[in-house]
């Protein structure tokens, strides 16, 4: 009877231990459990940032601007698709910009057409990455993105009818009760300001609009960029363009053309810096005069 209870005392011993031994591997496996699951999914993580998907680089623009940026109907070996219009393509001294940044930057360029009045809102809201549409640096939209160097710059003058009685003006100051047009929402319309006496008629909404209103005869003058003029008189060879002597003109106060960026992405700022540095002034020149010369007529 002794011999059955010290037999029984070290079975029930042994069986202890074994339980205790069991509740232990238990416990470790449970604990390892997660770390193997984090690692697969750090590896699963790894292998999709490895695994060679583009991110896109998208930018808005008119479509609507040339020979800055204009809509076309058919592919070409230089245009580009607007994502947003079906059947549509987007070409133009802008959309080469484009596609030169967005090749340095390694990303998929997708082009947005969107109204100018949109553009700086779309690009804050982070529907577009960049804004590459002819726009100027002001100080007032300086409050609101940044803007990469220039990749164009400018000059201003007046387009009158061909017998208008102001078709003569040398200075911005020769318009004294002229009724003078602008682009809404751009500096084709707030430089009319810096002119004497004139009467600043509330803008339109694009720059084919305001040769429409001309062409009416509901203004005197619009203002235009002047080295967009030779696109204008292609379709109306008839009109005047003026173009004033330093000093008699519009006073700009910007530099130029340049990228429109939200003021967080400073890392982007300095990427398409870089990328617009690789250009050549002869090289933006030959290809602004490329754009004029394949501008819609």
């Amino acid at each position: 009877m002794k011999m059955t209870r010290r037999l029984m005392s070290l079975l029930l011993a042994a069986l202890m231990i074994f339980s205790l031994a069991a509740c232990g591997s238990s416990q470790t496996e449970a604990t390892e459990a997660p770390a193997a699951e984090d690692a697969a999914e750090t590896a699963a993580a790894e292998e999709t940032a490895d695994s060679g998907e583009v991110l896109q680089f998208r930018v808005g623009m008119e479509c609507a601007y040339a020979p800055s940026n204009w809509q076309e109907d058919t592919a070409s070996d230089t245009n580009y698709p607007i994502e947003n219009v079906p059947g549509a393509y987007a070409e133009g001294y802008d959309v080469q910009i484009a596609k030169h940044i967005a090749e340095s930057l390694d990303r998929e360029l997708v082009i947005v057409k969107l109204a100018w009045t949109g553009l700086i809102e779309a690009l804050n809201q982070g529907q577009i990455d960049a804004i590459i549409a002819g726009m100027a640096d002001t100080e007032e939209r300086r409050q609101s993105i940044n803007f990469s160097d220039p990749y164009h710059t400018t000059v201003y003058g007046l387009m009158t009818l061909p017998d208008s009685p102001y078709a003569g003006g040398t200075t911005i100051h020769d318009f004294s009760g002229a009724s003078i047009l602008g682009q809404k929402d751009t500096m084709l319309d707030t430089v009319i300001d810096q002119m004497d006496g004139v009467n600043h008629l509330p803008p339109v909404d694009s720059v084919p609009n305001m040769i429409s209103r001309l062409d009416q005869g509901t203004c005197d003058a619009i203002v235009i960029n002047l080295e967009n003029a030779p696109g204008y008189l292609e379709l109306n060879p008839d009109y005047n363009v003026i173009e004033f002597a330093e000093g008699d003109g519009f006073d700009l106060g910007f530099n130029g053309s340049c990228v429109g960026l939200r003021k967080s992405d400073d890392e982007l700022l300095a990427q398409v810096n870089e990328a617009l540095a690789l250009y050549t002034e002869d090289d933006l020149t030959e290809l602004w005069n490329w754009a004029v010369e394949n501008q819609p007529n």
